[in-house]
């Protein structure tokens, strides 16, 4: 749950009831995430599921690189604005978990465009040659800083990228925070916004997604 979540409870429930419907996939896998994981909230959910479709879905990409796959919500919302001949490569390290968005992308409309890797992200980026159309980062907070200088070499004018959970239960307002998480990622928004190479805006859905596309 966000931190607006828990400040507006009545809002969310209103926004999700004005959103386009969730495909009943995303439905099943919501509610399994939450039978079957200790940490459900990290799931994209709902609102910001279908904020990932309609981006997606206006960018039309032919790559798409998701670096944090968790049980692969977004992962499914992302590909369903995929070109025809579209691919999205989805990185996570976590093995004991990697079931669950297997066993989805198998079964959904999208499994010959899902390329699902147990790889480091960081690894990936410093090895791959390819170029993204769009790029979503829901992964380890203290690498969100290299992960934005790593993908903005893997992109092109016209890119997107997405950086999620940028405003962090509100803890982005404190002026000097112990933790190391909110550091780096006050660091990383910082770094955004100055780089002249990218327009940028932060989204204040549930915990923050923070919007760039490269000039």
């Amino acid at each position: 749950m966000s931190y607006f979540e828990e400040q507006h409870p009545e809002m969310d429930r209103y926004l999700e009831a004005h959103a386009a419907q969730e495909p009943e996939i995303l439905r099943r896998l919501r509610r399994e995430t939450y039978q079957k994981t200790t940490q459900p909230h990290m799931i994209s959910g709902y609102l910001q599921g279908r904020l990932l479709s309609l981006i997606s879905k206006m960018l039309s990409p032919e790559k798409v690189l998701e670096i944090g796959t968790f049980t692969g919500y977004a992962t499914l919302c992302l590909a369903e604005g995929l070109a025809e001949n579209g691919k999205i490569i989805t990185l996570d390290v976590n093995e004991d978990l990697a079931y669950l968005p297997k066993k989805y992308f198998a079964e959904s409309e999208f499994a010959e465009k899902i390329d699902f890797r147990l790889k480091n992200a960081v690894d990936f980026l410093n090895e791959t040659d390819e170029i993204f159309d769009l790029i979503f980062v829901d992964a380890d907070k203290q690498n969100y800083p290299e992960y934005f200088r790593l993908a903005k070499e893997k992109t092109k004018s016209g890119s997107v990228i997405l950086f999620d959970n940028v405003l962090w239960y509100g803890k982005v307002l404190q002026e000097n925070p112990a933790s190391k998480q909110t550091l780096k990622i006050k660091e990383v928004n910082e770094i955004i916004t100055q780089d002249v190479d990218f327009e940028n805006v932060i989204l204040p859905i549930r915990d923050g997604v923070h919007l760039l596309r490269k000039k």
